[in-house]
């Protein structure tokens, strides 16, 4: 009987030279070649040529170069731990401009403010009936069969489905908790004019946000049970919450290497059951997590993962048009790869 061996193209040699970047031992990775098929001499050599290749040895350096910028970033890791009550998210009422640019915007850390924006209309007017009566007929973009859809985040621009708002807020209002349909900033190119009539109720926090700037807010709506998966944006965000509560769980920027960062901005990690077994190096992490109610407003600091689930119905607004630069987007070109 003759014995059938794999042949070796560039994607297992790619595999052999990925583990072999993440210090895996030649004898381990010996083994598990031999486990999918392939030839023990064949496997050998091909570890071997590996090994002494100059591209090998010039992507080492790379990697070194990169494991001191993972010291670096541990390094502001380990000071934000040692910050006094560092394990919770500040609460601070009505913060002076200067306040929240020095102590927060400028050093990258959130903070839940109240009473910023307690003169919006939408605090007093913003219900349902509200929705139904101002903008019922218009048409919005919804995204759907989310919980279909394991990377529901990313395929977000196939899930798009237009409908009238008033059908919407019904099926907001009428279902149970679920994750399947929400309205989110991905969503707002179409549905900023469509709801136009309600941005007069969501005037500009001067206090922090720029008035002239043509950005001027996404609006989020969704039933309990929406997921927002573990992600981080490139720019700083206000997250105003209108109506009902949010619970949200953040890592700060610096713990980046310990976030499964597979894709852009996404993370393979669960917000909602985090698999410490799947993904051991989340021990690393300094997870935060609020619980963010009617009339609170979070800074969310550039670069801070987060994942965000629905409590209650809910309607957020977020904002980027801060009065100080927000542009952060410019040199970064990982969009399709990390």
């Amino acid at each position: 009987m003759t014995t059938v061996t794999r042949s070796f193209d560039d994607d297992w040699r790619r595999w052999i030279a990925e583990n072999l970047m993440l210090d895996a031992q030649p004898d381990a990775l010996h083994g598990a070649l031999l486990e999918h098929g392939f030839d023990a001499a064949e496997s050998a050599r091909e570890i071997d040529a590996v090994l002494a290749s100059p591209y090998f040895h010039g992507a080492a350096r790379l990697r070194n170069r990169l494991r001191k910028r993972d010291w670096i970033l541990s390094v502001y890791g380990t000071l934000n731990r040692m910050r006094a009550g560092s394990g919770e998210i500040e609460r601070r009422e009505r913060l002076s401009r200067d306040a929240f640019f020095e102590q927060y915007y400028c050093q990258n850390r959130p903070v839940i403010m109240t009473g910023a924006f307690d003169f919006w209309p939408a605090r007093t007017q913003w219900r349902f009936d509200y929705f139904r009566e101002r903008c019922g007929d218009c048409e919005v973009e919804v995204q759907f069969d989310r919980e279909s859809d394991a990377n529901y985040e990313i395929n977000q621009p196939k899930l798009k489905r237009m409908m009238r708002f008033a059908d919407y807020v019904d099926l907001v209002e009428r279902s149970g908790p679920t994750n399947d349909f929400y309205m989110t900033a991905n969503n707002t190119s179409h549905n900023r004019a469509a709801l136009a009539a309600l941005w007069s109720d969501v005037p500009v926090i001067d206090e922090y946000l720029d008035p002239a700037s043509a950005d001027t807010g996404f609006f989020w709506m969704g039933p309990a049970g929406t997921r927002t998966p573990f992600h981080h944006d490139l720019t700083n965000n206000f997250m105003a919450q209108v109506i009902g509560r949010k619970r949200i769980r953040l890592a700060p920027l610096c713990d980046t290497p310990h976030m499964a960062n597979h894709l852009h901005c996404y993370s393979q990690v669960d917000g909602a059951a985090i698999d410490y077994e799947r993904f051991p190096s989340m021990r690393n992490t300094q997870l935060l997590e609020c619980t963010l109610a009617p009339g609170e407003l979070l800074f969310l600091p550039i670069g801070w993962w987060h994942y965000v689930e629905g409590l209650d119905a809910s309607v957020t607004m977020t904002f980027t048009n801060f009065l100080r630069s927000n542009d952060f987007s410019r040199h970064y070109d990982t969009y399709h790869e990390l």
